[in-house]
């Protein structure tokens, strides 16, 4: 099938007034305004009522969280408190409950406009040892994109570390499940649907001897990297009382400098981390809303753009954030930004470039993710401006940051249709929400 999306309200892409043509799963043409498609057409599509913008990318979550969305346990609390509180009540996860928690986070990552996701899962309570494969089969039955980063913590509470002894694994089982789901699993091919990556948890919950191993493992398969670093000022005491070094200093010592690695947080790094990064072709990921929830601080992310680094966007895990939207994560982004830096360093385009290229680079999937341009996979995002929020709006794309857009009226992934008016296709809503909220309850309940 070859479709015409013709003639859209706006188009975050130059030279495509008319619309795109996708044909085999990628954009085959952009038609420029005045001119008519060159391309073959089977099917228009009129996107008369639509902005439409590259598929979102969420770069970092934590799709089983979405079980303890504000949960009482966790409420007011910074970082290390937070999780002390959390990991008792995560220890309880079974397969049933991730399944439900995983497609109730990517099924409301789809219908805010993302198509492609990470998922940072790294707590394996004994009998949940195959999480990883639960969310491939609830990825591909939702059609979303996927780079799921198999997570590890053996760093526990005897040990020196955070996470009580029920949640942590033992090194050899974790790098002989990281080599099966990388075998089974990962997808080098450019159009891929389902990618792996590594990704110990953070430095105060895996041993330096498992960073090691896994950025070894990584170098061998050509996989990435990613982590939780720099989150908080309370990593940085820890890991200079705890190692003798601030948190990247430890990153490079365990192997982990490389145009692979991408960091979830990176709150509190300095300037001349900044280029260390930069250099060695590190990304970030920005995880606004998080990061303001837990008090963490705010990522200097235009500072980090300046010294030459790649910035993505992350919704992060849904009980710190609460939510699992990249629309509103796009809109808090540009707040925060702009707030730190004034409004000629942080505008909306920015906050859109984070959530699309940015989000791209740091998963490595600059060639085929993050914009709309001929050869591109057309993973799209479709938003009506309909609502009354949207009312008076005259620049549609501005709009869709400034006005708070938070729901996507359609939205393709390699050219299907996996959200139509505002639904996902054959997904029961209600029937899944009474599954996840008996799940949260009983985890809760203990």
């Amino acid at each position: 099938m070859t479709v015409w999306l013709r003639d859209p309200l706006a188009i975050l892409a130059a030279g495509a007034e008319r619309g795109v043509v996708v044909s085999d799963g990628r954009i085959a043409e952009l038609v420029p305004k005045g001119a008519e498609p060159m391309t073959p057409y089977t099917q228009i599509f009129d996107a008369g009522r639509h902005a439409v913008l590259p598929g979102l990318i969420n770069t970092h979550h934590h799709f089983y969280q979405t079980l303890t969305r504000a949960s009482p346990a966790a409420l007011g609390r910074t970082l290390f408190p937070w999780l002390r509180a959390l990991y008792p009540i995560w220890a309880r996860l079974t397969p049933d409950f991730l399944d439900s928690a995983a497609t109730v986070a990517m099924a409301e990552l789809l219908l805010s406009g993302c198509t492609t996701t990470t998922d940072h899962h790294y707590v394996f309570p004994a009998g949940l040892e195959a999480a990883i494969d639960t969310e491939v089969a609830a990825a591909r039955r939702l059609g979303i994109r996927v780079v799921l980063t198999r997570g590890s913590m053996n760093l526990s509470q005897r040990n020196g570390g955070l996470p009580p002894d029920s949640v942590v694994q033992d090194e050899d089982i974790i790098l002989a499940d990281s080599e099966r789901l990388i075998a089974r699993y990962h997808d080098a091919a450019g159009d891929a649907m389902v990618q792996v990556a590594l990704a110990p948890c953070s430095p105060f919950s895996v041993t330096a001897s498992l960073m090691r191993a896994t950025a070894a493992l990584a170098g061998r398969t050509g996989v990435r990297l990613h982590t939780h670093l720099s989150e908080t000022a309370d990593e940085d005491t820890f890991c200079l009382e705890k190692f003798g070094c601030r948190p990247l200093d430890y990153l490079e010592q365990c192997g982990w400098l490389t145009d692979r690695t991408w960091l979830a947080h990176g709150v509190h790094f300095n300037a001349a981390e900044f280029g260390r990064m930069a250099k060695a072709g590190v990304s970030v990921t920005h995880c606004p809303c998080s990061n303001q929830a837990l008090a963490s601080g705010t990522c200097p992310v235009c500072d980090m753009e300046r010294a030459g680094m790649r910035i993505g966007l992350g919704v992060d895990g849904s009980a710190s954030n609460n939510a699992s939207n990249m629309m509103q994560e796009v809109r808090s982004a540009f707040l925060l930004q702009r707030g730190r830096y004034g409004v000629e360093r942080a505008g909306h385009l920015d906050a859109l470039r984070w959530a699309t290229e940015g989000s791209a680079a740091c998963i490595g999937r600059t060639a085929d993710l993050g914009r709309v341009a001929v050869g591109m996979q057309a993973d799209l995002a479709l938003f009506t401006l309909d609502d009354l929020r949207f009312s008076g709006a005259q620049d549609p794309i501005a709009a869709l940051v400034m006005c708070g857009a938070h729901r996507a009226d359609r939205v393709m992934v390699a050219g299907r249709w996996v959200v139509e008016d505002g639904a996902i296709p054959g997904l029961d809503i209600a029937a899944l929400v009474r599954r996840h909220t008996a799940a949260a309850h009983a985890m809760h309940a203990g």
